[in-house]
C-alpha cells in the first residue's frame, strides 16, 4: 500500500520561501515518477513540476526559474523549493506517484497525498 505524506506548508509574505516535502512508502518495485501539484480555490488540480528516477525535471512555465524539485538517492523523499513566492502560488499542494513514464497531467496519477496548504499573501 503506497503512501505518500505531505508536509512543509504554511503562510508566508509575497518574495518569501518554504520548502515542501513528501515521504514516500509502500513501494514494491517498478519505475515511478513523483510530482508536485496544487489546487487553488475554484480552480482545477494542476501539475507543478516532476522529477523521474534518472532525475530529469520538468516545470511548469509560472514555476521555471523559482521552484526547484529534487528527490533523495533511495527515492523516498519528494521536496519542493519554493523561492520568490507569489499570491498566485496559494494552494493546496499535493504530491503524487506515477508508475512508469512521468507525466504532469492529473488524470493519470495513481497515488494523491492528502495535501499542505501554502498561503501567500
Amino acid at each position: 500500500h503506497v503512501q505518500l505524506v505531505e508536509s512543509g506548508g504554511g503562510s508566508v509574505q509575497a518574495g518569501g520561501s518554504l520548502r515542501l516535502s513528501c515521504a514516500a512508502s509502500g513501494y514494491t518495485s517498478g519505475t515511478r515518477c513523483l510530482g508536485w501539484f496544487r489546487q487553488a480555490p475554484g480552480k482545477v488540480r494542476e501539475g507543478v513540476a516532476s522529477i523521474s528516477p534518472g532525475g530529469y525535471t520538468y516545470y511548469t512555465d509560472s514555476v521555471k526559474g523559482r521552484f526547484t524539485i529534487s528527490q533523495d538517492n533511495s527515492k523516498t523523499t519528494l521536496d519542493l523549493q519554493m523561492n520568490n513566492l507569489k499570491p498566485e502560488d496559494t494552494a493546496m499542494y499535493y504530491c503524487a506517484a506515477r508508475l512508469g513514464y512521468c507525466s504532469t497531467a492529473v488524470n493519470i496519477q495513481d497515488y494523491w497525498g492528502q495535501g499542505t496548504q501554502v498561503t501567500v499573501s
